[in-house]
């Protein structure tokens, strides 16, 4: 299967929700981007346990930092994650190849990312004045599900 998604990780700190996102990855076909620094080494075992055997079907790509990661992949489509935008994700059409990215779990997307790329800003509705966020990973999921449904992409 051809990679249809990509789902890019700015500084993820828990090892837990980047393993159950790697296994996210495998069961969609998106790719997975991780862009240091990690709050954890890839091969540590939390990782790989929530991954379990799925690591050998997965398209997985490090960088060094943000700008390694525009140098790298020169992503066309950009799609930044962040509870504070005001624009709804089911508002936007996300196309295959697009990159959809998210912050850390504990500082989100850095300010300067939401100011350098104000207009590829969504955010999933949520009640944030009773909770913080959604968990990293159910974001992940809930943003390549709905991007495969736009697309009506079967398997």
């Amino acid at each position: 299967m051809s990679v249809r998604f990509h789902i890019v990780l700015h500084e993820p700190v828990i090892p837990q929700n980047t393993g159950s996102i790697a296994r996210l990855c495998a069961c969609t076909g998106a790719s997975l981007h991780l862009i240091h620094p990690l709050g954890f080494a890839i091969d540590e075992s939390k990782v790989k346990r929530a991954g379990l055997d799925y690591w050998p079907h997965l398209d997985v790509m490090e960088y060094e930092n943000w700008e390694h990661f525009l140098e790298a992949r020169k992503p066309e489509q950009l799609f930044l994650f962040t509870k504070f935008s005001k624009r709804s994700f089911y508002s936007v059409s996300i196309p295959p190849g697009a990159y959809l990215v998210f912050g850390s779990e504990t500082k989100g997307l850095p300010l300067s990312l939401r100011e350098n790329y104000p207009e590829a800003c969504v955010q999933i509705p949520m009640r944030t004045e009773l909770v913080r966020s959604l968990n990293l990973a159910q974001c992940a999921a809930v943003s390549v599900y709905e991007a495969i449904r736009q697309n009506a992409i079967t398997f």
